[in-house]
């Protein structure tokens, strides 16, 4: 017996729709910083640059050094503080949360959710052998 999908009300979002929608609400930026994830597909890892900032009375986050608000795209490459790896989301965050040799570089919770969730992202990603782009 193959079971019967359940229908979803007409007014109701597919699920990307929802998440496509979610994804353009405002967040505050973590003072800690923020990171780039992304795959090395060859040495089977996914990725996170943690880079600094500064949040300015606009809630911009600017260069440390200068001052300046950062660019979204292009712009100056900066320096990252650190390089965090693993092969599954799990030992990643696990790297990024858990490891005592230096300070937790995430101070808020939305901000340590959202990563959880592109680190899985990322993780599927690498198994099927698809591109990733960190949302």
């Amino acid at each position: 017996m193959v079971p019967t999908p359940i229908a979803q009300p007409a007014h109701t979002p597919s699920l990307t729709d929802l998440d496509n929608q979610l994804s353009q609400r405002f967040i505050e930026l973590d003072p800690g910083g923020y990171f780039l994830v992304y795959l090395e597909v060859e040495k089977g890892l996914i990725c996170a640059k943690h880079f600094t900032n500064v949040i300015n009375d606009k809630g911009l986050a600017c260069d440390p050094e200068t001052g300046e608000p950062l660019a979204c795209q292009g712009g100056e490459p900066r320096q990252s503080t650190h390089v965090y790896t693993g092969r599954t989301a799990k030992e990643l965050c696990i790297a990024v949360f858990e490891v005592s040799d230096r300070p937790c570089p995430v101070t808020r919770m939305d901000h340590a959710a959202y990563l959880g969730r592109e680190f899985v992202r990322a993780e599927l990603a690498l198994v099927a052998g698809q591109e990733y782009v960190q949302d």
